[in-house]
């Protein structure tokens, strides 16, 4: 029996699992650490914490699986997206990462945009708008606002990739993490060098781009020595984490669509064909199969929301259990009341930095129960929202489910919230619920020859739980999702003037 491992660097913890040849998980840990948010709106993280985080994860799930460093024939990476680790010369991190949920660059993405000749000009380049959380706003704000740090910056990468050199001394990125930049020509699955050279970046500073399953390197020895595993064992590109995650759900074909509700909430549909994003309306990048693309939209605060809830006003030994059962007891439409989910601006459906999240309509009849509904319910909607926007830059497409993943996924009260809202059944497969570590050992596994391609491995995935939509939730729930709809215009001025 052969092996493979996933590692996913997200913005929480990291992730390690083994899998066989069956898809089956073998072993898993996750280690979490620290987000630092030294200004409003800022959003950081030490490189130092993964690293740490990734060689006690990979340690503990070799010794736990009790399978020969022989048998795991490769590794793949997933990772949150756009993150900024700036190098210098001697690849030593010169500051803080900068994250995806990070919404200092505003300027800078308009000043971007400028440059490239307006949004369609832009657009032509990379087929993407330059967004708050992207990375090449980020990259510009540390040349306007860190003048000596840019100076020492001599390269840079993306979370998984810094973590991936770490691991095997190479430096590289793949198509879907490079997508995330927006200074990627998606169409062609490289780097846009005329807007690069527009914006005045240097393009020696980015890394060589790879497709998903090729090989980006081997464990040095020593890492082998910290982590059990085989020095020269190969090690995949993988992909970022709102693409392969989806590849680790089962997203494959044109017309399923995946809904991942973790500390951001995406929702992805697998494109068989290069389209056009009329007016950048949601995010379009290159998918882990090199024939494929990826068209989806991102909720910055999804699950996120509903950490912040449980941290703000539960405590207890199991908030979730309160939380979910308190939810349960508030009814649909959580009576009456609506949660706007923008507690660090929005991407999508809204490009707003200075969005933030709102309870509309709370009264003295509202309890802890209540808010928790209505925050999940919030979430889904707005997810809706994008879902909507997808369907709309690809006419034609009906889809007939939904496939679920996230830590939204584990909750049956929140998947039927999901069904209802969307008015779809709502699936969870076998691997969905390791998010994005498993869709990278699915691609490395694809790498290593382990599965002819991605569709082969997912016929591995099996349905764990279907969730049905009832009728008559779903139209109370069309009723207060016009309702929400409306309330992020009723107050974009007022956002803006806070």
């Amino acid at each position: 029996m052969k092996y493979i491992m996933g590692i996913d660097v997200g913005t929480s913890g990291v992730k390690c699992i083994i899998i066989d040849e069956q898809g089956k998980v073998i072993a898993s840990d996750t280690q979490g650490y620290p987000l630092s948010t030294p200004q409003n709106g800022w959003s950081e993280q030490d490189p130092a914490n993964w690293w740490q985080g990734t060689l006690t994860a990979v340690k503990n799930v070799v010794d736990s699986s009790g399978i020969g460093n022989d048998d795991i024939v490769g590794l793949g990476f997933s990772g949150q997206m756009h993150g900024l680790v700036a190098l210098d010369e001697n690849d030593n991190v010169i500051r803080p990462a900068i994250l995806w949920n990070d919404q200092r660059t505003e300027a800078e993405c308009e000043e971007i945009i400028e440059v490239g000749g307006g949004l369609e000009g832009l657009l032509s380049y990379t087929n993407n708008t330059m967004l708050t959380g992207f990375t090449g706003g980020k990259i510009l704000w540390l040349k306007k606002n860190e003048p000596e740090n840019y100076s020492k910056m001599k390269s840079f990468l993306m979370p998984k990739d810094y973590i991936r050199f770490l691991m095997t001394g190479q430096k590289y990125t793949d198509v879907s993490d490079g997508s995330g930049t927006a200074l990627f020509d998606v169409e062609n699955r490289e780097w846009s060098k005329p807007i690069i050279e527009k914006v005045g970046f240097e393009f020696s500073i980015f890394p060589k781009c790879l497709e998903s399953d090729e090989v980006a390197g081997t464990i040095t020895k020593e890492v082998a020595q910290v982590t059990g595993l085989k020095e020269g064992m190969k090690v995949y590109a993988g992909g970022g984490d709102a693409v392969i995650q989806t590849t680790g759900m089962g997203i494959v074909q044109e017309g399923t669509i995946g809904l991942i509700i973790g500390t951001s909430g995406v929702v992805s549909m697998s494109l068989d064909g290069f389209g056009k994003n009329e007016g950048g309306k949601v995010q379009f990048f290159c998918n882990n199969d090199k024939n494929k693309w990826q068209a989806f939209g991102c909720q910055l605060s999804s699950g996120g929301s509903l950490e912040w809830l449980k941290d703000t006003i539960y405590e207890g030994n199991d908030p979730f259990k309160e939380i979910n059962e308190g939810a349960e007891q508030s009814g649909v439409g959580a009576n009456k009341l609506v949660f706007l989910p923008y507690l660090t601006g929005e991407r999508a459906p809204h490009p707003d930095p200075d969005a933030r999240g709102v309870f509309f309509g709370l009264s003295l009849i509202h309890g802890k129960g209540d808010m928790a509904r209505a925050v999940m319910e919030g979430v889904t909607y707005g997810l809706r929202q994008i879902y909507e926007l997808i369907l709309a830059s690809k006419p034609g497409i009906k889809p007939t489910q939904i496939f679920s993943s996230g830590g939204a996924s584990k909750s049956p009260l929140w998947r039927q919230i999901q069904a209802d809202v969307f008015g779809l059944p709502v699936k969870t497969l076998t691997g969905a619920a390791e998010g994005g570590a498993y869709g990278a050992a699915v691609v490395a596994g694809v790498g290593a020859g382990l599965w002819s391609d991605i569709e082969q491995a997912a016929l591995m995935l099996k349905e764990e739980t279907v969730t049905m939509p009832i009728e008559q939730n779903k139209a109370k729930y069309d009723k207060v999702y016009e309702v929400y709809s409306g309330l992020y215009y009723d107050l974009k001025d007022r956002f803006k003037q806070l």
